[in-house]
């Protein structure tokens, strides 16, 4: 009968058919960084505003319309004690709008700086993940003139062009914020 191995044996025993029989750690591939944002739809168009941007999904809320204002300009809406302009941005961007079911319909809240906004878009497609790398920068050429001023550029994903919204310069723009018609 053989005496029991010492502990310290039993441990160098397995450290050496550890490394007899590893394989080894799988290649690591390099992580490709990633952009996210919100994405919607206006006019049959996929926008993606960036995730800071946005501060607030909600459904269509009830809202009171304002005499003298632009068409698209629906009116106001109290949203958790704090007055909520509501704007429909295929008006404002002079695109067709759909006649889609107001279930569907999402209002975007933007608050930057002293500017709270709702902006009514045809849908909301949740978060959307792109690779930086994919980036091109400018507006593409197929997209309305009213709204190349506030894409910063685009990212494809699945056949699909994704156009950068930025809504901060939209709530910055004169036309944006001169609502009353004259």
């Amino acid at each position: 009968m053989s005496l029991p191995a010492s502990p310290f044996g039993i441990l160098t025993e397995i450290s050496q058919l550890s490394v007899q029989f590893s394989t080894g750690l799988p290649a690591q591939d390099e992580a490709a960084e990633l952009w996210n944002g919100i994405g919607f739809t206006i006019a049959g168009m996929h926008y993606v505003a960036a995730m800071g941007s946005i501060s607030e999904i909600l459904h269509l809320p009830k809202y009171t319309t304002i005499p003298g204002v632009e068409s698209w300009m629906l009116g106001v809406a109290n949203v958790r004690g704090r007055l909520l302009p509501i704007m429909n941005l295929s008006r404002f961007f002079g695109l067709e709008h759909n006649s889609l079911n107001s279930r569907d319909k999402r209002v975007l809240v933007v608050d930057h700086g002293e500017i709270l906004s709702g902006f009514i878009v045809d849908s909301v497609m949740g978060m959307q993940y792109f690779a930086v790398d994919d980036f091109k920068a400018g507006a593409p050429p197929n997209l309305s003139r009213a709204v190349q001023p506030f894409i910063k550029g685009a990212y494809k994903k699945n056949g699909t062009d994704w156009n950068v919204f930025d809504s901060f310069v939209l709530t910055e723009n004169k036309k944006f914020l001169d609502v009353a018609v004259r």
